[in-house]
């Protein structure tokens, strides 16, 4: 009951904070036709998809109506900080193996999925996560040595599930996907990425 009616509070605070403009806004609204005009339903690929919550049409407010004041910032952490979900079993960390597995899957979600397949993280698209890939995205911060540089112990490895859980519970309208909030990859995935950044015998940390 404690945690619903944090939930409860989270959605009241970031409903009252956040002022997007969006419904307002004549070239976000034409925006938002257009996409849903040329968008097509697919597979598992359905329009819902295009229906912002409110962080994300917060975090996509334009500049030029003010883009997003430091109280809003704050109801964002505060809303997305009430979503996380740590496993029940207190254990963060799962098999790096298939933490890498993971890291390098980039299917899933998209309509030509299978959507009883697990998706992948696609986590090399954004970060430099191991020193033998050569193909690797700058968006996100490296992640090579992530356990070495910051430790591995029991503090950094919830930090680091609740990271991969909900980006936005520590940086409002980070780029990273919300993967456990979202339901992008399973508590096991996210365990076993967690791993792969903190095992000490993972490639992340040699």
């Amino acid at each position: 009951m404690q945690t619903k009616s944090l939930l409860v509070g989270a959605a009241v605070l970031l409903a009252a904070t956040l002022t997007t403009g969006a419904s307002s806004d004549p070239v976000q609204q034409h925006a938002i036709a257009v996409m849903k005009g040329s968008f097509t339903a697919k597979g598992q690929a359905g329009l819902d998809r295009l229906d912002q919550d409110a962080v994300e049409a917060a975090c996509s407010k334009p500049p030029r109506l003010g883009g997003l004041n430091a109280a809003q910032a704050r109801a964002i952490v505060k809303s997305q900080t009430a979503t996380l979900r740590y496993p029940a079993d207190g254990k963060m960390l799962g098999d790096w193996r298939e933490g890498e597995k993971i890291a390098q899957l980039g299917t899933g979600k998209q309509y030509s999925d299978d959507p009883a397949k697990p998706s992948g993280g696609n986590c090399y698209a954004c970060h430099q996560i191991t020193k033998a890939e050569v193909a690797y995205g700058t968006i996100g911060p490296s992640l090579y040595n992530f356990g070495k540089l910051r430790g591995f112990d029991a503090d950094n490895q919830r930090y680091t599930y609740a990271k991969i859980f909900n980006a936005q519970a520590f940086v409002p309208c980070s780029n990273m996907p919300r993967f456990g909030h979202k339901v992008i990859l399973t508590e096991q995935q996210i365990k076993d990425v967690t791993a792969l950044l903190l095992d000490p015998a993972s490639p992340v940390n040699q």
